[in-house]
């Protein structure tokens, strides 16, 4: 009589095995720390071509936002002086002069600083794993506030090219703040502690700016017009001293992008892959120091961007942050240049600074954002 235990299928253990998902156990085998989770999304199965398609797209886009900054404005200018100032410089001509001058400048302030806001916003919703992270929750632009306060108050500087290395100061200073005090306790620098901690430190630093400001009418004066954030007025000077900083930023925060996808899974799992979650920390804050502050400094503080463009970005991309980032990098000049023609182009012969539009027009999505209940951590 055969035995019953040899006549049992042998594929039974075999399919089980192969239909009850990947082994998670202390000999299974980790997948690559640059592999975002498989997590439900818009974007999250979209192949490499399309994604890569999609990037030139948004290139295009940003490209013909620049045209449209040189082309529209207040200024008597027609759009064919582009052309002239590109290819064939006339500067006695009036209308290639006012290109040259004034609105060449605040393109090329409008995509710097667009770049670093859109790339600091990810990289802080990436490490905080907060979908409503925005560069200010590390107090860097509180910090580069009161520093453009003491400079102007104390010593009398009036320019933005003048105190621009202030502001830096005051946005790395800031930044050490808060992650010293988000890394006491036992379990360093959590997201929560890190947040709470810049939430503390923006409020104290603002109040010692708010002190300063209500006891000295001129520095009132001149610190209102960069409070607002303008790209107007951004000489050449200034913009090659901020160049350095946002270039070394802007290659720290692209290669953050599997350490980013690593640490957006939490704390155990990127320590699991191998990535040294505190290392991965200081440098993300080193890189939302180095790019928030330096346009904080440049065009003064601008809201909304770098919180709104990621997400945006997240629509198409998925969950990965090797996507996330570029995209950003190309969606937020494109977002701060639009502002700024909208600025230009409704209160003619003056303009709205690129501040308040950047508000106006953040709003909306913020208020979707918060009503998304699968946004609540990402």
């Amino acid at each position: 009589m055969p035995d019953a235990r040899w006549d049992a299928p042998r594929e039974g253990p075999r399919s089980v095995r192969a239909h009850s998902g990947p082994r998670t156990g202390p000999g299974s085998a980790a997948p690559p720390a640059d592999e975002p989770a498989d997590r439900a999304g818009p974007g999250a199965r979209r192949g490499r071509p399309l994604l890569g398609t999609g990037l030139l797209v948004t290139a295009g886009l940003l490209a013909l936002a620049v045209w449209a900054s040189l082309a529209f404005g207040s200024g008597d200018a027609a759009t064919g002086d582009v052309l002239g100032v590109l290819f064939d410089r006339d500067l006695s001509d009036k209308g290639q002069l006012i290109i040259w001058e004034e609105r060449v400048p605040r393109t090329v302030a409008g995509l710097m600083t667009g770049v670093a806001l859109g790339l600091a916003g990810a990289v802080m919703q990436g490490v905080a794993r907060n979908p409503l992270a925005d560069p200010g929750i590390l107090g860097v632009n509180a910090g580069a506030s009161v520093a453009v306060v003491g400079a102007i108050g104390l010593l009398g500087l009036g320019s933005p090219s003048a105190y621009i290395w202030f502001a830096l100061l005051g946005a790395f200073a800031a930044t050490v703040l808060v992650y010293s005090v988000g890394s006491l306790g036992r379990d360093g620098a959590t997201p929560v502690k890190l947040a709470l901690a810049g939430a503390a430190t923006t409020a104290i630093l603002g109040s010692v700016t708010t002190a300063i400001l209500l006891t000295d009418r001129q520095v009132f004066d001149r610190f209102r017009f960069w409070k607002v954030g303008s790209l107007a007025g951004r000489d050449a000077e200034l913009l090659w001293q901020a160049l350095p900083f946002i270039a070394v930023g802007v290659v720290l925060a692209l290669a953050q992008g599997p350490r980013l996808n690593a640490l957006s899974l939490g704390d155990d799992i990127a320590r699991a892959l191998g990535q040294r979650v505190g290392a991965a920390r200081l440098v993300s804050a080193a890189t939302v120091m180095l790019l928030c502050g330096t346009a904080t400094a440049v065009v003064g503080p601008i809201g909304f961007v770098g919180l709104v463009v990621p997400h945006a970005a997240r629509m198409f991309t998925g969950p990965d942050y090797r996507w996330i980032l570029p995209y950003s990098a190309l969606l937020a000049p494109a977002l701060m240049l639009v502002s700024d023609i909208v600025g230009r182009v409704i209160a003619r012969p003056g303009e709205v600074q690129v501040g308040i539009v950047t508000a106006v027009v953040g709003a909306v999505p913020f208020v979707i954002l918060v009503r998304r209940r699968h946004l609540v951590e990402l």
